[in-house]
Order: C-alpha cells, then sequence, then structure tokens
C-alpha cells in the first residue's frame, strides 16, 4: 500500500512534527553521496591522475550518449554553461574528448570522447560494475533492478528543479 503526500504529512504531524521515513531518507542518502564523491574521486584518477571527480560523470554521459552540444550537457547535469565549459576545456587539455562540428548546425559543434577517453574510462567502468558486482551478489537481480528503477525515478524528480 503507497502512501500519499497527504497521509505523510498527517502521520508526520501525529508523531510531533517528525517524519521517521523522511529522516531515515536523509541519512541515508547523505552517506550514500558522501561515499559516491569519494569513490568518483577514486575512480576519476584511475582514468587519468589530473581528472576532477564531477568529470566522471560527463564522462559516463558521454559514453553512453555520444556526442552532445555543451548547452545539452549543462541542462542534464544542472549546471551553469560556463561550468560546463570549464569541465570540458579540462577533458580536452587531457586528451579525452574532442569537438567536431554539428551536423545539425554548423555554428555549434559536438563533444565526445576521444578513442583513448573511450578506452581508459571503460577499462575503470568495467571494473566499477565488477565491484557493483561483488559488492550486491548476495541481492536478487530483481531487487538490483528495482534499486536502479527508484534512483531514475528519484533523479528524473531532481531533474525537474523543484
Amino acid at each position: 500500500m503507497h502512501e500519499t503526500g497527504d497521509d505523510a504529512a498527517a502521520r508526520a504531524d501525529a508523531t510531533s512534527g517528525v517524519d521517521e521515513a523522511y529522516l531515515s531518507l536523509e541519512r541515508e542518502l547523505a552517506v550514500f553521496l558522501r561515499r559516491a564523491r569519494a569513490s568518483s574521486g577514486e575512480l576519476a584518477r584511475e582514468v587519468h591522475p589530473e581528472l576532477e571527480p564531477a568529470a566522471y560523470g560527463l564522462l559516463v554521459r558521454l559514453d553512453d550518449a555520444g556526442g552532445q552540444r555543451a548547452t545539452d550537457l549543462a541542462a542534464y547535469f544542472g549546471v551553469g554553461k560556463g561550468t560546463m565549459s570549464r569541465q570540458l576545456s579540462a577533458l580536452e587539455g587531457l586528451g579525452l574528448l574532442t569537438r567536431r562540428p554539428d551536423p545539425a548546425d554548423g555554428r555549434a559543434s559536438l563533444v565526445e570522447l576521444t578513442e583513448e577517453g573511450r578506452d581508459r574510462f571503460r577499462a575503470v567502468r568495467g571494473a566499477r560494475r565488477a565491484r557493483y558486482a561483488r559488492k550486491l551478489s548476495g541481492w536478487d537481480r530483481t531487487e538490483v533492478a528495482e534499486l536502479a528503477r527508484l534512483l531514475h525515478r528519484l533523479n528524473d524528480i531532481g531533474s525537474s528543479n523543484d
């Protein structure tokens, strides 16, 4: 049975204004995010010793989606164009990405992984997936799929900037 927002608010009011489910969610997300940041730093350094931790997610997106406009990447990650431009320039300087004219609009360019960038990233990503498989080996595959589904749902909510 799923609880509506109104039901949750009423339950929070009944328990002195504190909803334990949301407090637990906050605690668990804080731990998860701290560990994810640390892990991203390690993974970024495995791709290239000078790679910033935040850039790892950018490599994931470029590998998954292929060539992208910088403005589309900025919108996807919810960052400003200046921030994205700096991150892309750094990746380009490390030889991990390149720019090419956008066939749909010659005034714009698409950024994409270089062959070296793709090879380095995929080697690290493969090792990361193997670690996930080891850590979650006691989980049923349907539980892993459900976690992925719920995280996707949470990420979709986050992209609406509420």
